[in-house]
């Protein structure tokens, strides 16, 4: 009988999953072992993955429910089910996180003499003057309060931003000062709105002097404080924070934009009047203000979020950054140089010499950007082709293909305008690089340009030669000390030609028959993962030997989950390394019984993707742009490349299987749906990323940690 790998009580829903990932973030600056700052830190990135959260994944829904669209996901709940589930287990989530950062890292911070003053009737004498003074030199001058009446509307409240409500009542009336004068005369007093934006120009964090220690309060706290003097014909009756988030999520039809370019920046400026689809006030927000706020922005009561703290915890960090408590940090890890590398040969003729692994954080980003860099002023190389999906502020890269240009080579960038969130920022490098002459294509129409590629075509003296760069990770400098993600140059002839494939389609419409080495998508990469999972499948309904080893950011597209249950069906053994989204269950009986997910959640940002198939016995490697997602299969170009060299595969190998043997940061999916950590009792302590940091550094030094490195055995856990 034929076995419905579809059916949606085999999956979990994607927004539920990611919430899951969320949590496990929090559990990290909820763990006692870790330095206290880092435990800020973390919260502070639990805040901000919530915000982005909302005004995307949160607001699609909303449109899906004003749109009547009622189609339900892969785990049959329909987009309003969606909502109420997500509502139900986000307020749970607030309130861990406040509960965290009250009852846990306030107190230790103060032990550590950081004093951070929750509020301003908190303040003693002297440190109330100070903060006065502040609020007169250089908080009020920036301030705009602005009142509602029948002349003045209520204002526009941007997205992201920290506000302060008021009710304020003229003095004339007796204000709440007084109210039985008002009740004796018979009148309800009269209470006008009033909102003043907390200004993000001025620093949040605002240190106080203190005779020990350091001590610190929050602007909000300072102009709630002296609010009085932005109404002074008013008593203020109450006043309290409020933030709101918008629905931010871009949408347009590229078909109808002429302009591209312009069409997103008219979009960016409309993000501003976006849907309110959350609201943050103080749990002891003033219920007339509530309720006045809930009108105006036109919320439900299940997106109103009542927070016990400060709004907006990434101000943590800030808190971080505070200078003079680096022995409450992890040390500041340094990227080790590639020991592949010879610094007195260019970057052309190390390549030459065979091709070369990058794993960034642990190994420099450097070798990227004298890449790009060596290439600008070399007079042999003849142009450059770049993707550019996120680069950093101050980009070197950036700077090196416009110095390209100007040398006269001819330099093709692809700056995807579609970058979510980085659309701004992308807008601006893609001005910069037309006006230094290079040529600039911004994206695919329909399609974002994920992958992460760059060729140089040099003329040396046997003829033509391509150098490539392929990675899973942006040319970001900043974030590549960060993510982990993984690397390859090369000048391998067959990939030299598919690069120039690549960039012939993405410039113009050339599509070419067949692919010598890549695998692109939206034309071949689902086919491609699907065919080789179908391939491990069927070496174990023959009774070989069979493996997958996967290694990405989420795991969401139901045709590949469906084809890794009937490949685990089979008997081939399925090891998942999954950060964040899994829509997949593991133990259904006679399904997924031989998978096991794992979850990394560390100082770096798990991002590399990585795929093991073993082929029987060939051990195919692939690296790449592409999670298991629908986004990244079908909607977006994104490559994915092989490891060729034997060395070079076993080093990426080498990757999977210490990740595979974490045991303090890996958290393993449960039949339930619950991450539980790894059981380490009586087992050697394995963290991955810090066995990376010392094999980094190991290398740098020359002592070859591979010599030592346990060998892969793919089969090691069926055997047994």
């Amino acid at each position: 009988m034929g076995v419905d790998y579809y059916k949606p009580e085999y999956y979990r829903n994607r927004e539920l999953s990611w919430i899951q990932f969320n949590y496990r973030v929090l559990e990290e600056a909820r763990d006692k072992t870790l330095p206290l700052f880092e435990r800020l830190k973390f919260l502070s990135i639990t805040s901000s993955n919530l915000d982005e959260f909302f005004m995307v994944r949160v607001a699609s829904l909303k449109d899906m429910v004003h749109a009547e669209y009622k189609k339900p996901d892969i785990a049959g709940m329909t987009p309003e089910v969606q909502l109420e589930k997500i509502s139900e287990v986000l307020h749970e989530f607030v309130t861990l996180q406040y509960s965290t950062y009250n009852r846990s890292l306030l107190p230790l911070l103060e032990q550590e003499g950081v004093r951070v003053i929750t509020s301003h009737e908190k303040l003693t004498r002297e440190e109330g003057a100070f903060v006065d003074r502040y609020f007169q030199e250089s908080v009020y001058p920036v301030l705009t309060p602005m009142a509602v009446d029948s002349s003045r509307p209520f204002p526009l409240i941007r997205n992201k931003t920290l506000n302060i409500a008021a009710l304020i009542a003229k003095k004339s009336d007796g204000g709440e000062k007084n109210p039985e004068k008002n009740q004796e005369k018979g009148q309800e007093k009269h209470l006008d709105f009033a909102t003043v934006q907390v200004p993000s120009v001025l620093p949040r964090i605002v240190r106080v002097p203190s005779k020990t220690g350091v001590a610190v309060i929050l602007l909000e706290e300072i102009i709630e404080r002296n609010i009085a003097k932005l109404f002074l014909n008013y008593d203020v009756v109450c006043a309290h924070p409020y933030r709101i988030e918008r629905n931010a999520d871009l949408s347009f039809d590229e078909d109808e934009a002429a302009d591209l370019l312009k069409e997103i920046q008219k979009q960016l400026k409309r993000r501003q009047w976006g849907e309110v689809i959350k609201l943050e006030v103080d749990e002891h927000v003033d219920k007339r203000l509530l309720k006045l706020l809930k009108k105006e922005l036109n919320i439900k009561d299940q997106d109103i979020y009542k927070i016990s703290g400060p709004l907006d915890l990434t101000f943590l960090m800030k808190l971080y950054g505070l200078e003079g408590f680096d022995h409450l940090k992890v040390p500041k890890y340094v990227p080790k140089k590639v020991a592949a590398i010879d610094p007195e040969l260019s970057i052309f003729e190390n390549i030459r010499r065979g091709d070369i692994f990058l794993h960034h954080p642990y190994q420099t980003f450097d070798p990227v950007v004298d890449f790009i860099r060596q290439a600008s002023v070399d007079p042999h190389v003849l142009a450059i082709k770049q993707t550019l999906y996120r680069v950093s502020g101050n980009s070197p890269i950036i700077a090196a293909l416009a110095k390209a240009a100007e040398n006269g080579k001819q330099v093709s960038v692809l700056v995807e305008l579609k970058a979510r969130f980085d659309e701004e920022n992308n807008i601006i490098w893609a001005k910069m690089l037309e006006k230094a002459g290079c040529h600039v294509i911004y994206g695919l129409l329909g399609l974002k340009t994920h992958s992460k590629i760059t060729l140089v075509v040099r003329d040396e003296e046997d003829g033509i030669r391509r150098y490539v760069h392929l990675g899973t990770g942006n040319y970001n400098d900043a974030t590549a000390k960060l993510y982990t993600d993984c690397g390859l140059l090369t000048c391998n002839r067959a990939i030299g030609e598919d690069a120039t494939a690549v960039f012939n389609m993405l410039s113009g419409y050339s599509e070419p028959l067949a692919w010598n080495k890549l695998a692109v998508a939206p034309l071949w990469l689902r086919n491609r993962f699907l065919a080789m999972i179908h391939r491990e499948r069927d070496h174990a309904k023959a009774g070989k030997k069979a493996r997958i080893v996967a290694k990405m950011n989420s795991l969401c597209d139901r045709e590949i989950i469906a084809a890794l249950y009937e490949a685990s069906a089979a008997g081939v053994k399925i090891d998942l390394v999954v950060r964040g989204i899994c829509c997949l269950k593991v133990g259904l009986p006679g399904i997924s019984e031989n998978i096991s997910v794992r979850s990394i959640v560390g100082n770096f940002l798990e991002h590399s993707r990585i795929f093991y198939f073993y082929n029987n016995g060939e051990e195919n490697v692939y690296m790449g742009s592409a999670d298991w997602m629908p986004r990244n299969l079908d909607k977006r170009v994104e490559i994915l490349f092989p490891v060729e060299n034997e060395k070079l595969k076993n080093q990426v190998i080498h990757i999977l299987e210490v990740e595979l043997e974490d045991n303090v940061k890996a958290r393993v999916l449960k039949p339930d749906g619950e991450y539980e950590r790894v059981d380490k009792r009586g087992k050697v302590l394995i963290n991955s990323q810090e066995t990376f940091c010392v094999e980094a550094e190991q290398q740098e030094k020359g002592e070859n940690p591979e010599e030592h490195a346990r060998v892969f055995i793919p089969m090691e856990s069926i055997d047994e």
